[in-house]
């Protein structure tokens, strides 16, 4: 295991359950020891990505690696990664104790001093069978497993699913205090994008099993921006450029495209009276999936283009 080497590599990946293809020609790269956020609609391929890189379940085509070793049939490789599903189950009968005494047999950096603290931050009960766990105490059971796990490779799938803002908050804190002391890798399935964006290094974003955007936090905040004002204006300041979506109301529209946004398309924006901003992580990805327009696109192509609308402002 080598730092230069991404910690997950899938090339050319494509997972199908019978008729239906979860994942199709899936190639991604996350860099080692950085946070990336996996990101996406419902159904977008996430649960089954992530599956594929604990060594749960291998590729029908295509090859997964992770720190350059295949995690499903590489059984130390399959070790170095903890994966805690948002619909994890347990035994029946089991309660706290049982399940922080069995999880370092799994995982041998398993740090009991550490689990205990966060027990304690997170008021999990004690005695109480851990089936009975509301939806929130789930998830901050399984924040406890994952983080204490020292997994080089952390996989969460929505870990925050039942919390409330005060135990969310505790989660952050948590997660940024302990990668400080113990840095590795984590890939972190969520779709409370603007809380967990300044915790992000690597972005992955999934669309209908394909990978649509895999690049740093930064290329991602800088990848769109959004235009609004009158129709026919924001429609001649967008023409030409890639539509991520478009939503229309009355004579009003706005418009975010796929482009970084300079300073000459601002400039032309405010000279023809059009608000003009940059979209955020949670636009861009809201935007994938999302109908393009709202109506007919076609009526982009007979207004004038940036230039032209800058000129006549």
């Amino acid at each position: 295991m080598t730092t230069d080497e991404p910690a997950l590599r899938l090339h050319g990946v494509s997972r199908t359950f019978g008729q239906t293809a979860a994942l199709s020609d899936v190639s991604l790269e996350v860099p080692h020891g950085t946070v990336c956020g996996l990101l996406g609609r419902n159904g977008a391929g996430k649960t089954t990505l992530m599956s594929l890189a604990a060594g749960h379940d291998r590729p029908t085509g295509g090859r997964v690696e992770v720190f350059g070793r295949d995690p499903f049939t590489h059984a130390p490789t399959t070790s170095a990664v903890s994966l805690v599903r948002d619909d994890q189950r347990y035994p029946d009968d089991f309660r706290l104790r049982h399940l922080l005494a069995v999880a370092p047999r799994f995982h041998a950096r398993w740090d009991r001093e550490r689990a205990a603290e966060l027990v304690d931050a997170f008021r999990l009960p004690a005695r109480t069978d851990v089936k009975k766990y509301s939806r929130g105490q789930l998830s901050a059971l399984g924040i406890v497993l994952g983080l204490c796990s020292r997994a080089p490779l952390t996989v969460f799938d929505e870990p925050y699913l039942g919390l409330d803002a005060s135990a969310r908050r505790t989660f952050y804190a948590q997660l940024v205090a302990d990668l400080a002391e113990h840095p590795r890798t984590v890939l972190v399935s969520t779709h409370l994008v603007d809380e967990m964006e300044a915790l992000l290094d690597h972005v992955v974003v999934l669309e209908g099993g394909r990978v649509v955007r895999d690049c740093s936090l930064d290329e991602a905040r800088s990848a769109a921006y959004t235009v609004s004002g009158p129709a026919v204006v924001v429609d001649g300041l967008t023409a030409g450029l890639p539509v991520l979506t478009s939503r229309r109301l009355g004579g009003l529209r706005s418009t975010t495209v796929e482009a970084p946004l300079t300073p000459e398309a601002a400039a032309a924006a405010r000279a023809v009276g059009a608000q003009v901003e940059q979209a955020s992580l949670q636009d861009v990805v809201a935007a994938h999936g999302a109908d393009r327009d709202d109506d007919d696109t076609a009526h982009r192509t007979a207004h004038p283009t940036l230039e032209t609308a800058g000129a006549r402002a």
